[in-house]
């Protein structure tokens, strides 16, 4: 199991790694909407978060030596599911056909007052 960091998406918020390489598979933590430059969020709007996210990971997915584009499953947590249509247009800029595998869930808070948090696992191949 390897570690993974790069300056250029936020350090963990807490006691874990951004991501974990083991075998085959990039396994990135739930990234927030965060700029890496600033250690804040950037907006309080659902849609410009989910974008950061999105960097958030493709930055870490860099550092592991892939891309996003190799991303296999998502995991989105969202503090009001009534942006999921809007959502899914950021996340469509950032994926295409074969999308990934994804769950989406409604939660009632995030880290930091977040509105949007995204994980993802991301072949090494």
């Amino acid at each position: 199991m390897k570690n993974i960091s790069t300056l250029l998406a936020p350090a963990a918020v807490g006691p874990y790694s951004q991501a974990v390489c083991h075998g085959e598979y990039l396994f990135v933590s739930g990234q927030l909407g965060i700029d890496p430059s600033k250690g804040e969020l950037v907006a309080e709007d659902a849609m410009l978060q989910m974008k950061q996210c999105l960097s958030n990971i493709s930055a870490i997915a860099g550092a592991a030596g892939t891309d996003i584009s190799k991303t296999i499953k998502t995991t989105i947590m969202v503090t009001n599911l009534g942006d999921f249509a809007r959502l899914n247009e950021v996340y469509a800029t950032y994926f295409s056909s074969p999308f990934p595998a994804r769950a989406t869930f409604e939660v009632s808070a995030l880290p930091k007052g977040a509105l949007v948090a995204v994980d993802a696992i991301v072949a090494l191949d």
